[in-house]
């Protein structure tokens, strides 16, 4: 008796059984909110969220809050990605200094940076620049470890074979250690888009004039919890684009690595 394997590179099952999922989550809260067992006040309508997002994109109300937001989200994964890249490069490749710096990047690290927020403000200012500075402060780190990571994880006999073949330190780095710690780099920007739209969001929560944190800020002062969820799910839809856009990137950048051997059905 052979057994049944799903096959996850499948694209149209996973789509069916994405969909499924998503819509059974709706059911449910449809129902839970239409028999009362879930307080719309609490948990707020499906119907109600769907046609604020609507009226939203309709009138054009959301559009320079998501605008705001995307921005400052952009440019903290941008800034934060590339200083995160250029130190844990440079560190790496630096032992020494590798160790001088370690205490320092630990206690910077262990520090919880959303308190940075208000300082920001202080410094910058409310426009959109303290959110990209605390968005920086999350992403840069994130980056950073991963990048210093990939690159020591190098195998030392690459590189004895590299400089035998007579590369030099430039032609090192751009054939061993980048390459080694480019899969570490998009590992961690999955997580930097989320990371950076959180940056964004709270420095919007502390002191803004707009962006779609300012607007989920604002519909909890008069408890309009649908408004709150629209908020959330905007956000999250343009997440999960970004975060696409970034997987996209590192598929056509990675076509060098081997693709991972499936396994086969075993028999019974």
């Amino acid at each position: 008796m052979r057994a049944t394997v799903f096959d996850p590179n499948n694209r149209f099952t996973v789509l069916i059984t994405r969909l499924a999922i998503l819509f059974g989550v709706l059911f449910l809260w449809w129902l839970g909110t239409g028999q009362k067992w879930l307080s719309p006040f609490f948990f707020g309508d499906p119907l109600g969220v769907a046609r604020r997002i609507v009226d939203w994109f309709v009138t054009g109300s959301v559009y320079r809050h998501l605008y705001t937001t995307l921005i400052e989200t952009m440019l903290a994964f941008a800034i934060g990605t590339a200083s995160g890249l250029a130190c844990g490069l440079w560190l790496a490749l630096n032992p020494f200094l590798a160790v001088v710096f370690d205490p320092f990047i630990k206690a910077m690290n262990s520090m919880p940076r959303l308190i940075f927020a208000p300082i920001f403000a202080l410094w910058f200012g409310l426009g959109i620049w303290s959110k990209v500075a605390l968005g920086v402060t999350l992403v840069f780190f994130v980056v950073f470890f991963n990048v210093f990571q990939g690159v020591r994880e190098v195998s030392p006999t690459v590189l004895s074979n590299t400089r035998m073949l007579g590369a030099n330190s430039r032609q090192l780095l751009r054939h061993v250690y980048l390459p080694s710690a480019t899969s570490w780099v998009f590992s961690s920007l999955h997580n930097a888009i989320g990371i950076a739209f959180v940056g964004s969001v709270v420095g919007e929560y502390l002191g803004s004039e707009k962006g779609v944190g300012y607007l989920i800020l604002l519909a909890e002062g008069v408890f309009d919890i649908n408004s709150v969820i629209a908020g959330i799910l905007v956000l999250t839809v343009f997440a999960l684009l970004l975060d696409t856009a970034v997987s996209m990137v590192e598929d056509h950048l990675l076509r060098w690595r081997p693709v991972a051997g499936q396994t086969v059905a075993a028999s019974a």
